[in-house]
């Protein structure tokens, strides 16, 4: 499933052309950031035209076949308690999130499990996946998410995963010259669930620095323009509260405020469950799973 709303890329001519090319093979050996610290920042189109002048001696921009901008496409995965949502929402140590990735124009497709480790440090480990797949996740998939999460923690990981929220944006991401830092910077976000589609403004963008230590050169520029690290921005949280999936949510509410995706009630969308809500029509459940049918059902599979 391909969600309609993507920015034209010429219209993001302004963000690229101040930086210099770098290849994949090139950022892989650069900057491998499997195990880093994070930072998020909403940041608007204003702001960022002044910011990326500040980055551009500094970051190089990965280019593919010519190509600069990629469109990433993403299911996320929980159970039928949302346990991956409220551990964030209460900020347990030990938490993870569960999500299919498809880089689409490089037709790759990935596992990703996303662990915190010691010192609220992100890990993330990947399987390759084959793209016909996604939405889904076989035996294969589901043994290596419990063999990541049990490495890491100790013990076994027993959730009953099912597919919860797709989302769709595009990125850029930018290597540091001499530096093990890379900057991720996301638009034109596009969220849908069961209840619906939510897009974030086109001129407000979602910048994630990944350093070693959390405050690398990206940071020390976004500081200089007064831009200060979001709390609580995982895209997964946040389009789970704007698409009104989850009745708790107050702990993400800076960020949905700055994305202006603040959720409002809906006469008859259905009741909470122990901080679930659950749509009062039944899902439709697709036979045969493909990447273009997602099965959003919310009955546990």
């Amino acid at each position: 499933m391909s969600i309609v709303g993507s920015t034209p890329v010429a219209t993001l001519q302004w963000l690229m052309e101040r930086f210099q090319p770098i290849s994949l093979g090139q950022l892989n050996a650069r900057a491998e950031m499997l195990r880093r610290r994070d930072n998020k920042y909403v940041v608007r189109k204003d702001v960022l035209e002044q910011v990326l002048v500040g980055l551009a001696s500094h970051f190089d921009i990965l280019e593919i076949d010519g190509r600069r901008v990629f469109t990433y496409e993403t299911c996320y995965f929980d159970d039928i308690e949302r346990t991956n949502y409220f551990d964030h929402h209460r900020h347990r140590r030990q938490r993870c999130k569960v999500r299919i990735r498809r880089y689409t124009d490089a037709d790759l497709c990935f596992v990703e499990v996303k662990l915190k480790g010691k010192r609220d440090a992100t890990i993330k480990r990947r399987l390759v996946y084959s793209s016909s797949k996604y939405g889904v996740l076989d035996e294969s998939a589901r043994a290596y998410i419990r063999a990541s999460y049990q490495g890491l923690y100790g013990r076994a990981f027993d959730r009953a995963l099912e597919p919860v929220i797709h989302m769709q944006y595009q990125r850029m991401t930018l290597v540091a010259k001499h530096d093990h830092e890379r900057m991720t910077i996301d638009c034109a976000l596009v969220f849908k669930g069961p209840s619906g589609t939510r897009g974030v403004d086109e001129d407000v963008f979602i910048v994630e620095t990944k350093s070693a230590n959390g405050n690398g050169i990206a940071d020390k520029v976004l500081r200089a323009f007064h831009q200060h690290p979001t709390r609580r921005c995982s895209k997964y949280c946040v389009a789970m509260a704007a698409l009104r999936q989850v009745a708790k949510h107050n702990n993400f509410l800076v960020a949905l405020r700055k994305l202006d995706v603040v959720p409002s009630p809906v006469a008859g969308h259905g009741a909470a469950e122990n901080g679930v809500i659950r749509p009062n029509a039944p899902a439709i459940v697709p036979t045969v799973a493909s990447p273009t049918d997602i099965n959003f059902a919310l009955k546990r599979t």
